[in-house]
């Protein structure tokens, strides 16, 4: 069985480098902490400020040269989509009324020759029977 056996470090147990009056002057130090607490962040109403206040904002983080970069490639990016957008609908627009043109003549055309194939074998089963009969 595998003992495990704990090995103090003793370098840290050593005091840092430096005078002890430098890490002790709290005369800087301001309190972080807030005042309210979990229950009263909760209750707190949310900042009135809409998403296109908070996307204007962002023009302020943003170069000049980054806002022309993303502006041009957002600008590109959606005249290719129209683009792809409007030639897909004209697409299927063609290919639409060209099945109705050309498909639905052929189908009634397709239905009506089945009927008459299926007519002229009544007929030759008939002919068929009368002379069955007549013997």
């Amino acid at each position: 069985m595998v003992q495990l056996e704990e090995v103090e470090d003793e370098e840290l147990d050593q005091p840092q480098a430096g005078t002890k009056d430098s890490f002790d002057n709290d005369d800087d130090f301001t309190d972080t902490d807030s005042s309210l607490s979990d229950d009263e962040l909760l209750t707190l109403d949310p900042p009135s400020e809409s998403l296109t206040d908070r996307l204007l904002a962002l023009r302020d983080m943003l170069p000049p040269s980054t806002r022309r970069r993303i502006s041009a490639t957002v600008a590109t990016t959606s005249s290719y989509l129209r683009a792809g957008l409007g030639l897909s609908g004209k697409t299927l627009w063609v290919v639409s009324t060209s099945a109705l043109l050309l498909g639905v003549p052929w189908a009634l055309a397709f239905a009506e020759e089945a009927q008459m194939v299926e007519m002229e074998k009544e007929q030759r089963m008939r002919d068929l029977g009368n002379e069955v009969s007549a013997l």
